[in-house]
């Protein structure tokens, strides 16, 4: 049986039955996917999950460090700009052809640009994949960055700033990043503003590729109808041509801003948005699982967790409240969202922190940690359900710096939490003296520490 047939199998026995010890037993051998870490000629790794059960290949790649957090403060945009027009033409196809020839080829080939990294995706089927990989190399080594593409994106982008001005949750985030990354990069709007996306050039996006993609910061994954051989062969084509050595700022780590402040941005709306911040847990901390389990419980599981339970269910003050661990390479918060009438949004605050009190204070109940180790557990295999899927997850791990048979590991580690555990992390991680509070709306009985009347990096 091929490896992803297997993994099908698998998540169908997951949906249908409980784990019993029979089962355990039956799958106690069994890798949860079969990863092979590859190497071409030039030293380019790569982890692959081979399988010929379907002709599809999917590739996800990204460069460490060269996302949005690089762009200069008078060129924010200039990621995603480039992440739009990498595959707007490209060597000797102007736009037109080249997004033709995707087309016509059945093939997906998109690029990212994130906080941190810069990334991006090819699907094509396997009897393509010659001309799929030959578009790939054209993109990432000599795209063309023509003036009309460029100011079609430079148009879309701006578009959607306007846009997004107009919505609350938006305002709330980028008021967010101002307020508790202060003058970091991760302050800047990764999706430019109406005066930066004006000053990006063609030259400017031309060395964004020189400087930003290159061999020392690359990561690949691939899954699907490929050999280890061929996929050597081709990708050493397609990535070999690349500078060696990425030209990167040095970032520097940070602390959060302005704890245990409230800021509101005063808009004529019904409700008031709320987003609140506080100190997190470095993904590669003993705790990691610990205050995944506790996080899932106080509010990341949606219906059903306490923050749900306390404030929608039980006094119906909102639609919803979620709680969320984030990690990014220079921060990691704990974050909550949610939104209330104006008039009970100080009953909300103060029923957040209770909830954040009363995980300190009182131990979860042996069902609530089944339930979440149970989800947690048995959600992964769930969320595997096609090639470009797996590769993303592949991606994501080897950009986590975690190792090949994480995902063999990872069930033991979180069956291994106990209820102590998650009374000890939370005394120590849940502070809430120290949440940041953005408000956006018209909140009464509400004393803000500082009121914004202007958005920062929009304009």
């Amino acid at each position: 049986m091929n490896k992803i047939s297997h993994l099908i199998l698998f998540v169908l026995f997951l949906a249908i039955a409980p784990f019993t010890a029979c089962a355990e037993d039956t799958l106690e051998d069994e890798k949860f996917l079969d990863i092979q870490q590859i190497e071409t000629a030039s030293g380019i790794k790569i982890w692959l999950v081979e399988d010929h059960s379907l002709p599809i290949i999917s590739v996800d790649f990204a460069f460490r460090n060269a996302g949005a957090k690089q762009d200069p403060t008078d060129k924010q945009g200039l990621s995603i700009l480039a992440s739009n027009t990498m595959d707007e033409g490209a060597g000797q196809y102007n736009s037109e052809a080249f997004q033709q020839l995707l087309a016509d080829h059945s093939i997906s080939l998109r690029f990212a640009s994130g906080r941190d990294d810069f990334s991006g995706s090819l699907k094509t089927l396997s009897r393509k994949k010659d001309i799929a990989f030959e578009l790939l190399e054209l993109a990432l080594t000599t795209p063309r960055f023509d003036a009309e593409p460029l100011e079609r994106m430079r148009a879309s982008n701006l578009a959607r700033i306007q846009r997004s001005r107009a919505k609350p949750e938006w305002m709330a985030a980028r008021l967010m990043n101002d307020i508790a990354y202060g003058n970091h990069p991760y302050a800047q709007n990764s999706g430019g503003t109406l005066t930066t996306l004006q000053n990006i050039t063609a030259d400017d996006l031309n060395t964004f590729v020189k400087d930003r993609l290159a061999l020392d910061n690359l990561v690949i994954a691939v899954v699907g109808d490929i050999t280890p051989e061929d996929l050597s062969q081709t990708l050493e084509n397609v990535f070999g041509k690349l500078p060696k050595t990425a030209a990167l700022k040095d970032i520097p780590d940070l602390t959060l801003k302005n704890t245990n402040t409230t800021t509101l941005y005063a808009h004529d709306i019904p409700q008031t948005i709320i987003r609140i911040t506080q100190a997190g847990i470095d993904r590669d901390d003993p705790d990691f699982y610990t205050a995944s389990i506790m996080n899932y419980i106080l509010g990341g599981s949606g219906f059903g967790s306490r923050l749900m339970e306390e404030i929608r269910e039980k006094r119906g003050l909102t639609y919803g409240i979620y709680s969320g661990l984030s990690q990014a390479n220079h921060i990691d918060t704990l974050n909550v969202s949610t939104s209330t009438k104006n008039e009970t949004t100080r009953e909300m605050l103060d029923l957040i922190k209770a909830e954040w009190q009363k995980m300190k204070n009182q131990p979860v109940t042996e069902a609530e940690l089944a339930d979440a180790k149970s989800y947690l557990i048995g959600s992964m295999p769930l969320s595997l359900s096609s090639t470009d899927n797996i590769s993303s997850l592949l991606l994501g791990l080897q950009l986590d710096g975690l190792p090949i048979d994480y995902l063999d590991q990872r069930a033991d580690k979180i069956n291994a939490v106990t209820q102590s555990d998650i009374s000890r992390v939370a005394a120590a991680l849940l502070t809430p003296d120290q949440m940041i509070t953005i408000l956006v709306g018209t909140p009464e009985n509400i004393t803000p520490t500082n009121i914004v009347e202007t958005l920062p990096n929009v304009d």
